[in-house]
């Protein structure tokens, strides 16, 4: 009798619905980043741009409304009394570039909180300064480190730790599929401890993105890390070979598009600068930039941002723990028939070898 599906499962039909079954999969991907990098990154616009113009008067204050007008919503645009307040405001992030007119025009910006952002308002400035036939000095109160000349070393340090995380949950749920849930758990804090080690040693002594600041970033990288892998680990009992899928849609697709490593929100559309505000990749990127460069401003609340999808992973291992347990006590309750008393545990680690084969699959096509 076991002859028929063992046959039919080595079949050329079945091997080709084998096949086809599992390009679902990275055609999912495809389509996934490709609408989620697309539509985050291909037109990027200001909208609401927040820029400083430095002056009390009358001319000040025509300036500025100017601007605004003929923005069309993509400037916020304000005056200050002084070049000491519109410093502290791009410190602050509360601008990303403060205007002093005047016979010699000055643009304050602060390439460290974003350089794009920082080009996007010089573009601006530029042919302000221009139409006064006037020549701009551009002043950056905020440079990036040597080694990270663009400002955008950050997102890729975060690609590098992201990928390192999610591909170890696909290695630990797969290969480790008989593993209890707490060695499986242990192994994901394990592996996050190793994960963020290589990103600080990739921050300091190999590229120096930073310059200062490096046992921070190292935390915050931890925290991240162990983030994505606990939640990887919880959902692998409740998604088996969907897990890569899932983990690809919540920390590549929407966490890369919205960390604000290459365009703030202020330069893209509105459904990736809402995630920016909470999503763990621009807690990330933005608590490095906070910790090293604007002396820990806003630090804090994206410190609770890694924290709570810390705790989001401790929640979900913890629910997966208890389903677990109840899938075991469920198998332990039918009688084994004493003809065969090995024929149920025998489906469990070839079931488990077959899911680990599928992950690994999956692993390595990302």
């Amino acid at each position: 009798m076991s002859a028929g599906p063992s046959a039919a499962a080595g079949s050329p039909a079945g091997a080709l619905r084998h096949v086809l079954s599992h390009l679902v999969t990275p055609l999912l991907m495809c389509i996934g980043m490709g609408l989620a990098y697309l539509g985050a990154f291909h037109a990027p616009e200001p909208h609401d741009l927040r820029v400083d113009v430095v002056g009390s008067g009358p001319s000040a204050q025509v300036l500025a409304q100017t601007l605004q007008d003929k923005g069309d919503g993509a400037l916020s645009v304000r005056t200050v009394a002084d070049r000491a307040t519109a410093a502290e405001h791009l410190r602050t992030q509360d601008s990303y570039g403060a205007y002093i007119p005047g016979r010699a025009p000055e643009l304050l910006v602060a390439s460290a909180s974003s350089d794009t952002s920082a080009t996007a308002v010089e573009k601006v400035f530029t042919q302000v300064a221009a139409g006064q036939g006037a020549p701009l000095k551009v002043t950056d109160t905020a440079p990036t480190a040597d080694g990270d000349p663009t400002g955008q070393g950050i997102f890729f340090l975060l690609v590098a730790v992201s990928i390192g995380s999610y591909a170890s949950v696909a290695v630990i749920g797969g290969a480790g599929a008989v593993l209890r849930l707490r060695v499986r758990a242990a192994l994901a804090l394990g592996a996050s401890l190793v994960v963020s080690a290589i990103g600080a040693v990739f921050a300091g002594p190999l590229f120096g993105l930073v310059d200062h600041g490096l046992a921070g970033l190292w935390a915050m990288a931890w925290l991240y890390s162990a983030g994505i892998l606990l939640i990887g680990v919880g959902l692998h009992t409740f998604l088996k070979r969907w897990t890569t899928l899932g983990v690809m849609v919540l920390f590549v697709m929407l966490n890369f598009t919205s960390s604000g490593g290459i365009f703030r929100p202020e330069l893209q559309p509105g459904f990736f600068g809402a995630l920016h505000s909470f999503w763990n990749g621009a807690g990330f990127v933005e608590g490095v930039r906070g910790h090293v460069y604007f002396g820990g401003h806003a630090l804090g609340g994206n410190l609770l941002v890694l924290s709570l999808w810390f705790v989001a992973g401790l929640v979900l291992t913890g629910l997966a723990g208890l389903a677990e347990a109840r899938r075991r006590r469920a198998a332990a309750l039918p009688a084994v028939p004493p003809a065969a008393p090995s024929a149920a545990p025998s489906a469990g680690p070839a079931r488990s070898s077959a899911e680990e084969e599928e992950e690994m699959e999956e692993a390595v096509g990302v």
